[in-house]
């Protein structure tokens, strides 16, 4: 498996390789950039396919939060940890202790939290053995209904950019994953008035918003091709690629998946067919906002954690606009961003 010659390698710091016989544990934890501050990222926990697609996830989700913490405003840097495996079978107490070990021998470089498949719980337990670990109960607690609270007012100033109005209410949104930031924002858009479209692997889920939101359910592979004005997905990433592209039918794609755009040339065929891209880690930052503020010596505070999810809006209207004078795709215009942001930055 190549790591320093590998696509996704974007000259991270460290990437570290995890195994444990006696627990099942096999994760990869990468740290990116250190150069705003600790690596701070979610651990996900999925049932890869191939060991090659968990390098790549995490060298994507990793260089994704030094960019998300940069254009979040935040001294963090970038890093992210998977777990390889089934959620639903390998989970255990003594599994989580031992990935808080190898956090931990990292020295607070690394700093994990919740993501796909882990809770608060879980991150509970890996803070056993260390305190490298955010998003506590308790504490700043599930980071879910802060990015749903930042995903909903990007698709806000996406509207207001693209529409001249920032009212939801009366548009038709198609949102793809309804997990537990993809629920809330349905939540948001049912609230405003907006029209759903919806698709999940889990069955349960689209039940429920069928039943509490009016929702219209479709297939996993029918949503890219629905008539609506704001497509947003909400699962995992990659869901933006050549084959996508050619069924949308929306003006917008505005949602909390990381590692949207499968690849970055993505960004400008969007842009080429009409359609307005609020960059992933920009729109999806209000978690890791969220959890930041855990970590400062002062302690958490959620109506100051609120006041900086609300400033995604501002963020990416600035990202419209300088998208818009350049002639250049807003995934481009964020990198740049992202990347003067730490350019100026000190250790």
């Amino acid at each position: 498996m190549a790591v320093f010659n590998h696509p996704e390698f974007d000259n991270h710091e460290q990437v570290v390789f995890c195994s444990d016989q006696e627990t099942g544990l096999k994760a990869i934890i990468a740290i990116h950039n250190t150069r705003l501050g600790p690596a701070v990222g979610g651990c996900r926990m999925w049932d890869y396919v191939a060991d090659e697609d968990a390098l790549v996830d995490v060298l994507r989700l990793s260089r994704g939060m030094t960019y998300k913490n940069a254009m979040a405003g935040l001294p963090l840097g970038g890093g992210k940890a998977v777990i390889i495996g089934n959620a639903k079978t390998i989970k255990s107490e003594a599994l989580f202790r031992k990935f808080g070990q190898y956090v931990h021998s990292l020295s607070g470089r690394y700093i994990s939290a919740e993501d796909v498949n882990i809770t608060t719980s879980d991150i509970s337990i890996v803070g056993q053995e260390t305190p490298y670990v955010a998003g506590l109960d308790g504490k700043s607690g599930n980071p879910a209904p802060f990015t749903a609270l930042g995903t909903y007012l990007g698709l806000k100033a996406a509207a207001k950019h693209k529409f001249g109005s920032d009212a939801l209410e009366g548009l038709t949104v198609a949102v793809q994953g309804l997990g537990s930031v993809g629920f809330y924002l349905c939540e948001y858009l049912h609230k405003e008035g907006a029209s759903l479209i919806v698709t999940d692997i889990n069955q349960d889920a689209v039940s429920r918003a069928v039943a509490q939101f009016g929702a219209t359910a479709v297939g996993l592979d029918e949503i890219y091709s629905q008539h609506c004005d704001i497509y947003a997905p909400c699962a995992l990433g990659a869901t933006i690629n050549d084959q996508t592209i050619a069924q949308f039918n929306c003006k917008i794609i505005a949602g909390c998946a990381n590692n949207q755009l499968k690849e970055t040339r993505h960004g400008e065929a969007l842009r080429q067919a009409g359609i307005l891209y609020a960059p992933d880690y920009v729109i999806n930052a209000g978690g890791i906002i969220n959890v930041s503020l855990e970590l400062r010596p002062q302690g958490y505070d959620e109506a100051e954690s609120t006041a900086m999810v609300r400033n995604i809006y501002n963020t990416l209207l600035n990202i419209f606009s300088r998208a818009d004078a350049q002639q250049q795709p807003t995934n481009l215009i964020a990198d740049v961003m992202a990347q003067e942001i730490i350019a100026r930055g000190k250790k």
